[in-house]
């Protein structure tokens, strides 16, 4: 959520103009993040987050706006989309796609506990049904092809030790048949920092935000990338703490019960989502774009969550807290 197109105020009070918001009362740059521009708004009517959608095309946005809206709907804690005067979702903002959507109030746990990790494993898993009615697909954008190309284009910059792990986690991923997994739409970035507890002390969730990585894909590989971030037990290792490992997934498969294939493919599907990450966050390293405000984040995080995953193969737990 880093600033690289600027919006002054005298542009973004006429784009307003075509929703039922009221006059422009105050904008803030967000600068945390990489892939869009994100402003705090506020108007005469509420609070709202602006985004310019940076990379995404304009044909994918009714995906994810949609995507948000209909999780709404379903009374999930995931902010509405405000519809314009038209009923559209989204426009054109300095060039730039651009939807306004509800601001949440709250703030990240970034030190979750069990009972943190099981109210996410809960909400993950009724959004993961929620989706079953939700007509829209769109094949993920950091899948398949976006690894091989990704994976070529930063293996220079890797020691001869780096490019073994990545050689082998990619021809595990990519033979591992992980695609065939039941799935749907899902967030696929479910960072502790994309939830907002109404208090961080507490588990009641707030909001679910940031669906720019949203896509159809497996809910296992969606979990997978869930846990990965908020059951670290030593970043500078990269290991899992089981206990909260134990407490999202057993959360999880109260509401849905994940399939015999979903377990069996458990250790991969950990190791997928680490290395999608991996292979992100090298590009943006080694390879940023230009713009104001941009937080690149280390890679070397990844990577040792990476080997974490691929040395030991946790497999799905079999017994619930």
């Amino acid at each position: 959520m880093s600033v690289y197109t600027n919006v002054a105020a005298e542009e973004l009070s006429v784009w307003l103009e075509r929703y039922k918001v009221g006059a422009l009362r105050m904008q803030a740059p967000i600068a945390a993040g990489i892939e869009n521009t994100n402003y705090f708004v506020t108007t005469e009517i509420g609070d709202y987050v602006l985004t310019l959608y940076e990379r995404l095309p304009a044909a994918d946005l009714p995906f994810y706006l949609g995507l948000m809206a209909h999780l709404a709907q379903a009374n999930l804690p995931v902010p509405m989309p405000e519809a314009d005067r038209d009923g559209y979702y989204f426009s054109t903002l300095n060039g730039k796609p651009a939807g306004l959507i509800a601001r949440v109030v709250g703030a990240p746990q970034l030190a979750p506990t069990a009972a943190h990790c099981a109210a996410i494993g809960e909400v993950l898993a009724w959004m993961h049904l929620a989706v079953a009615d939700y007509s829209r697909s769109l094949a993920n954008a950091r899948g398949r092809a976006w690894r091989e190309m990704t994976a070529q284009a930063v293996r220079p910059f890797l020691t001869e030790t780096q490019q073994q792990l990545l050689d082998a986690e990619m021809a595990a991923v990519r033979d591992g048949g992980i695609e065939q997994l039941p799935g749907g739409a899902v967030h696929a970035d479910l960072f502790r920092d994309n939830v907002l507890f109404d208090d961080p002390e507490e588990t009641r969730i707030g909001g679910i935000i940031d669906f720019g990585f949203a896509a159809t894909d497996a809910f296992g590989y969606d979990l997978a990338v869930t846990v990965n971030d908020w059951c670290i037990a030593d970043p500078a290792i990269g290991d899992l703490d089981a206990a909260r490992v134990n407490a999202m997934l057993s959360a999880y498969q109260r509401v849905r019960q994940p399939t015999a294939a979903e377990k069996l493919h458990w250790p991969l599907l950990l190791r997928a989502g680490a290395l999608r990450f991996w292979l992100s966050r090298l590009y943006d390293y080694y390879l940023p774009r230009e713009g104001s405000l941009v937080h690149a984040h280390d890679p070397t995080h990844f990577e040792r969550i990476l080997r974490q995953r691929a040395l030991l193969l946790p497999d799905w737990p079999t017994s619930e807290l």
